[in-house]
This record gives C-alpha cells, structure tokens and sequence, in this order.
C-alpha cells in the first residue's frame, strides 16, 4: 500500500471500528433482553385502598389545541380515588389551547376532581420549568407526568403505583405504545424505532440491574426521590434523563414496566420527527458532558458505568456514519493500488462491519418486533426503509453533537401534535424560518453525489459490492432532503394563505 493511500485507510479502519463498536453493544442489549424475557420480576401486591398514596399528575403543554382536551380528560377518567388524586395542568401556551384547557378543567372540577390549571405567560426553562414550578403546589407525594399527546388508560396507576411501595423505588417507567403507528411509512418506521428502545433497550437494562432513564411521560416519581436528586434542571434538552442519572446517582432505584403501555402520537411529519431527533439527541449529549465524568468518578459498578457511556454517548453512531458517507466519494474516484492481501483485509474489515454494524441493528428491531408477536417477514421488509431513514438524519443529528459539544443553546421545540389532521394546521415545526440554507438542501445534495456514486460502484467489479450500501444512502438522504423541502414549502404556503384576503386564500 503506498503513503498515499495509509492514511485514508486508516480514517476509515477508525470510522468502522466505532460503529462496530456500538454494534457490538446493540447485540449484547439483544442477548440480554432474549435471554431474561420470560423472567419478569415479581409485581408487588397492591395496597389496600386506605394505604394508597396521593398521586398527583402533571400534564406540561405548550400549544396543544388538538389534543388538551383529549389529554385532560383521561387524567381525569383515571381509576384512582379521587380523595387522593390532584391533577395540575401546566400550560405554557400562547395560543387558544389556554382557554380550551382552563374550560375543560372548570368542567371537571365541577364534578368534583382536584384538578388546577397553572398558567405561565412566560416559557422559562421550557417543560422543566414548569414542572420545577408547579412542584411546590404538588399535594401528592408520587408524581405522575404525561405529555399532552398521550392517553393513559384508566387503570395506569392501579398497576404502577404498587412499585413504589418499596421505599428505594424512585420512579416506575411504563412502555409506550402507538396510536397512529400505521398511518404512513414514516410512522410504522419511527414506531420500529420506538419498539427497539422501549420494548428491548429499557427491558435488558432493567433487567440486567443497570442504570435506565425516565422518558419524559408515562411514568411516575416519587416526589422525595425528585427533590433528593436537586430536582428539575434547565441545562438540558432532555431534564428527563438528566434526573434519572443524578437520581440513580443518589442511590435510588427505578423500575421498568414493559407490562404497562401508555399509547401516545408519533410525529406523522419528517418536520416533527426531524424535530423530536434534534432534540433527544443533543440533550443526551448535554447530559453527557454534563453528568458522565461524575458517573465514571462514582462508587457504581464497572458494568453501570460502561452501560451509561454507551447510553449517553450513542448519539455518536451518527457522527460515524456521517463520516463513512463522506469516504465514498474517495475510495470510488481515487485509484488505490492495493495488493491482494490489502483487498482480502479491507473485504474482512467490512464483513465485520456488516455483521456488527447491520446486523446489530437488524436483530435488535426484529427482536422487538418478534416480542410483540409482529410478522418477522414484514419486519424484514421495512428494514431497508429504517436504514434509510436512520442515515438520512444523520446530518441533522451530527449537528444537534456539534452544538451540545460547542454549549450552543437552543430553546426546546415541542414536537408537535396532531390527532390525525394534518391540513387545518400548519406544523410548527415546520414553521419557515431563517436558515442559511433551505430545508432538506443538505440531505438532497449528498443524495445526489451518493446516486452518482452508486452508478460509479455497479462499473467497477471490486467495488459492487459495496453498490447496495451506497443506494442505502442515497435513498436515505434523497427521501429526508425532498420530504423537509416539502413541509418547508407547505408551511410557507399556509402563512401566505392567512395573510391574503379570504377570497384570494392559497388551498393548503
């Protein structure tokens, strides 16, 4: 191999080894969840009514017309002795939903529900802020949190408030499930997306006795367990995960229940999904900086703190990704003189990162999908379309690491609701705005230069193997650049339409 081809090698013998990495990882969470899924813990008995503990329920808003009232009124409906019931709805909001939720709890409070609506006229600290806010007006000494597009059955605190009847229970993590997961392809594949963390990621952890993290809804706190750990903190994006390290940290435990679901919305636009992306993952990266040099300082075990590294720092497989796409272009237009024993190596090194890589992530989605009784076949299918769309946010997500590493603030976009009407409204996300390039141009550009490198790739017989792969990519950021394009470019009509007479009105 000559000088001039080492250090591309190398780059690339670097990038393969990261992803290799974490895919070695994805098949340990895999093992693990295979190995103790019939094994669930023992559900504690439930007390009796005169022990049940207060809870109260908090339900943060911004917004949410669509769905407040929907939300309101399943906290209400919950089967729970409402002597020992509060619910407070937290709303930020800047629009009519401020008066649509204040009139639904006067509705209920009428009937004799302790529900209080909390209004801010100021969105300080975002979501964080108004639940460190309402905290002190809480009457419960559990708390249960929703967000405002979730639906939680009636009897959810019948089957979750048994778990913190042992004193060291902090908090119970229930599992999400979907209300619109067939809606689209871009639903079913951020519900495949979900499954793999929810029904195999939270599962192995809790199981193997490793550290998991609240997910921002569905789940209930004991409120000691809140203020023990300094309570909610404003320095992240995600003060969800943020509390359950500095909580966990303090010695208390959590509990999974991959038994209890609470139904929720999946963002039905690539605008809302790109949004919700942008947002867990740099907030996870905030939350390493800020937490991970105190977790791999603590007295925890070795294995909880290699767990939280790989949790934390996962947002990073993007980023390595991100830089194999750009070694395409190189290893195609450069003529690399290796001998055979070089081209017997590379063809190695890429096996393993196939099986690693891949495959990691095939078996991890298809045991999730294998658990819930899911067609294995049809899951099969949709892989090729969650690669694509896994690579396809990969630039958005390299640049939510790039800010959460340089502390460049954002304010939290809420992902927005729609409760299955996607034209009355403009998605917020959406939203035109200024940016220095157009939505989706950056994604679209790689594709192209990736279909034309898969033209190159089926010229060459050394490198057609690597052709699928390389239509992977293109298709990925072909279809994120075009669908944001598309949203932009609806939002901008639907401002224009508002703003012209209502006889010259563009059709959204």
């Amino acid at each position: 191999m000559n000088a001039f081809a080492l250090p591309l090698v190398i780059y690339y013998f670097l990038v393969i080894a990261v992803v290799c990495l974490y895919g070695l990882h994805r098949y340990w969470v895999t093992w693990v969840f295979l190995r103790t899924r019939s094994a669930r813990p023992p559900v504690p008995p439930p007390p009796s009514p005169d022990d049940l503990p207060r809870v109260t329920v908090q339900i943060p808003m911004y917004n949410e017309k669509r769905v407040a009232r929907r939300i309101i009124d399943a906290a209400a409906g919950l089967d729970y002795p409402h002597d020992r019931l509060q619910i407070q709805v937290l709303d930020d909001s800047t629009d009519e939903t401020a008066e649509l939720a204040r009139r639904c709890c006067e509705r209920h409070a009428a009937t004799g529900v302790d529900i209080r609506f909390l209004h801010r006229d100021h969105r300080e600290g975002y979501k964080a802020g108004a639940l460190a806010r309402a905290l002190p007006l809480a009457t419960g000494e559990l708390i249960a949190v929703f967000d405002a597009d979730f639906v939680p059955p009636p009897d959810f605190l019948r089957h979750v408030v048994p778990d913190l009847s042992d004193p060291g229970v902090g908090m119970v993590q229930a599992r999400w499930t979907h209300l619109n997961a067939n809606d689209s392809i871009l639903t079913r594949i951020q519900a495949l997306f979900l499954d793999g963390h929810f029904v195999v990621e939270q599962t192995a952890r809790s199981r193997a006795g490793r550290w998991f993290n609240f997910n921002g809804t569905a789940g209930v706190w004991r409120r000691s367990c809140i203020e023990d750990a300094g309570g909610w903190q404003l320095d992240t994006l995600t003060e969800d995960t943020d509390l359950s390290y500095r909580a966990q940290l303090a010695g208390w435990r959590f509990v999974y229940r991959d038994d209890v679901t609470c139904p929720a919305e999946i963002p039905p636009t690539i605008s809302a999904f790109l949004s919700q992306q942008h947002r867990w993952n740099k907030g996870l990266i905030q939350t390493a900086v800020k937490l991970l040099p105190r977790i791999l300082r603590s007295d925890a075990p070795l294995a909880t703190k290699v767990e939280a590294w790989f949790h934390l720092t996962s947002p990073f497989v993007h980023i390595a990704i991100l830089l194999l796409v750009t070694l395409v272009v190189p290893s195609l237009l450069l003529t690399l003189p290796l001998e055979d024993v070089d081209r017997v190596y590379g063809l190695l090194y890429g096996g393993a990162f196939l099986g690693l890589g891949a495959c990691a992530a095939g078996a991890f989605y298809l045991a999730s999908q294998w658990a819930q009784g899911a067609s294995l076949w049809r899951t099969i299918w949709r892989l090729p379309a969650l690669f694509a769309i896994g690579i396809g946010i990969t630039v958005l997500n390299t640049r939510a690491i790039i800010e959460a590493l340089l502390g460049r603030h954002s304010p939290f976009v809420r992902t927005p609701k729609f409760a299955g009407d996607l034209v009355s409204e403009p998605d917020p996300a959406a939203a035109p705005r200024r940016r220095r390039l157009p939505a989706g141009m950056v994604e679209t550009a790689l594709g192209v230069v990736m279909l034309a490198c898969f033209v190159i790739a089926t010229m060459r017989s050394f490198s057609l193997v690597a052709a699928p792969f390389i239509l992977l990519f293109a298709a990925g950021f072909l279809a994120v650049g075009i669908a944001s394009w598309r949203d932009d470019r609806r939002a901008a009509a639907r401002v224009v339409s508002r703003a012209l007479p209502a006889d010259t009105r563009i059709p959204a």
